[in-house]
């Protein structure tokens, strides 16, 4: 298929033409920039939701039911789940994956494993190249799920138009843990599993915390309430992200936040370029090897060899 069919089908929303371009710029073979060139005035009509939390917090069953609850509303829903897992042996993750079967099957719905593969430029420029491709495919919702709260979902949460952070009731201490990372990337924070003990207890940690906190827009992240194994809080959520969307297009600060994440996408991309570039120059591998083996040796230093590295001399 040549590139102007792929991209052809890409718009129309074919399923095999979204994978295919998703694995193209996953893989980052040749084209991919092109593509993604092409594919960059069609993105900014979906709204693209980043869902994050701690292991085991339920993320998986909730993004199954938030977008069972979209396609109902006859929307289209792309779905990217980040799967830290070996594409080889797989993982208890790839159990989640089991369980939206049914949902993956519907043609309104389209859903994405991405493996951390350690390429060039890392898992999430490439996780953003394929939520642009799914936008642009014309899904109305992209949601993101994260495995963890590491920087790398962070990160890729903050490139999301609504950050959802989802927590579990007797977490205690674990709040106070993961506060200074998640409490200022989170638009809305839900507690699921909340026919657990202990709701009430976490949610006015969860209140303490937030009061504390300061955003630079004025926004109270809402908590939501839900059980996503029975669907219970699931519209409360979907309303609670559109209020902070909503919000968002009326603020100035909304236009703060898509420079922020384009200003990130860029830096990325240039990293990614000139570490390319610095590879594929003649010489560079050996010379990498041989001051690997000096500094294993300590005969130089890792400051001292990055200098040689970068001497064009």
């Amino acid at each position: 298929m040549s590139d102007a069919d792929l991209l052809a089908k890409l718009f129309q929303g074919d399923p095999r033409s979204i994978a295919r371009a998703i694995t193209k710029v996953e893989s980052g073979s040749e084209g991919a920039a092109e593509l993604m060139k092409a594919v960059f005035p069609r993105t900014g009509n979906a709204i693209v939701i980043g869902i994050t939390g701690a292991p085991g917090a339920g993320k998986s069953s909730l993004v199954d039911k938030l977008a069972l609850y979209y396609k109902d509303q006859g929307e289209k829903v792309g779905i990217v789940c980040i799967d830290p897992s070996s594409p080889f042996s797989g993982g208890a993750i790839l159990g989640d994956r089991i369980r939206m079967a049914t949902l993956g099957m519907d043609k309104n719905v389209f859903i994405r494993s991405m493996a951390t593969r350690g390429n060039l430029g890392g898992l999430s420029r490439a996780t953003v190249d394929a939520v642009s491709i799914l936008d642009a495919a014309g899904f109305d919702k992209v949601i993101v799920e994260t495995v963890g709260v590491g920087q790398d979902e962070v990160e890729i949460v903050k490139t999301a138009d609504v950050s959802v952070v989802v927590l579990v009731p007797g977490m205690g201490d674990d709040i106070q843990a993961i506060k200074a990372g998640i409490m200022e990337i989170g638009d809305v924070f839900v507690i699921n599993k909340a026919d657990r003990e202990g709701v009430i207890r976490t949610q006015k940690e969860l209140e303490a915390l937030l009061g504390l906190a300061h955003r630079p827009d004025m926004w109270m992240p809402p908590i939501v309430r839900t059980v996503a194994t029975e669907s219970k809080g699931i519209e409360d959520l979907s309303a609670a992200i559109t209020s902070y969307f909503d919000f968002q297009k009326a603020e100035t600060g909304g236009m703060l936040r898509k420079t922020a994440i384009a200003r990130w996408r860029l830096t990325e991309l240039v990293q990614e370029r000139l570490l390319a570039d610095l590879m594929k120059r003649n010489g560079t591998a050996e010379k990498i090897d041989d001051l690997a083996a000096q500094i294993a040796k300590k005969e130089t230093d890792p400051y001292s060899a990055v200098e040689k590295i970068l001497d064009k001399s």
